[in-house]
């Protein structure tokens, strides 16, 4: 019995060498899974931290654009709103001319046009106030044998100025027109002088 109890003692002994072993074994091998997976996280963390970090200042600088756009716009429209003022009371100021200086604008402009000579001109009703038949007969005279001009019946709706018309045809000459025709050349130097 003896030889019974020596080989259930070593195999116990060696059962438990093994349980050591293993146990061990298996001890480094959570330990390693512990370990790899912590790293795993911690790159993970450390990936998420990052993308995180980049798609904030990414979404900073659109918010930050977009801010910086709507201000330029709203700026741009400003300056706008402000140059149409300036235009527009232009136009007034021209509108303000007192009766002498019309006839003479009326009478030099004419002049200056190579026109057939009989054209009516159309007025509106400040202008028809400033311009008579004996006016209108003095431009004739000094456009000689092309002096046939007449004054229209029909009155303008335009704010100053006049309009040379003849079959349909306009020359236009609307305080209105000849702002806005120069508004084109003169838009850039006044946002200049206005904004610089």
């Amino acid at each position: 019995m003896s030889n019974v109890n020596n080989l259930t003692s070593k195999i116990l002994k060696d059962a438990e060498e093994r349980k050591s072993s293993i146990l061990a074994k298996a001890e480094e091998e959570k330990n390693k899974i512990i370990t790899k997976k912590r790293d795993e996280a911690n790159r993970l963390k450390t990936s998420m931290i990052e993308k995180a970090k980049l798609e904030s200042a990414t979404r900073k600088e659109r918010i930050l654009s977009s801010a910086e756009l709507k201000v330029r716009n709203e700026k741009l429209l400003s300056k706008g709103k402000v140059i149409d003022e300036v235009f527009n009371m232009s136009v007034e100021n021209l509108c303000q001319m007192n009766e002498n200086d019309f006839r003479n604008f009326v009478k030099s402009s004419i002049l200056s046009l190579n026109i057939e000579g009989d054209e009516n001109i159309i007025l509106n009703v400040n202008g028809k106030k400033a311009i008579n038949e004996a006016f209108v007969k003095e431009i004739n005279n000094e456009l000689k044998d092309k002096g046939n001009l007449k004054l229209s019946q029909s009155e303008g709706k335009f704010r100053g100025g006049f309009i040379l018309e003849k079959n349909g045809i306009e020359i236009n000459y609307t305080f209105e027109a000849l702002v806005q025709s120069l508004r084109e050349e003169l838009e850039f130097e006044v946002a200049n002088i206005l904004f610089n």
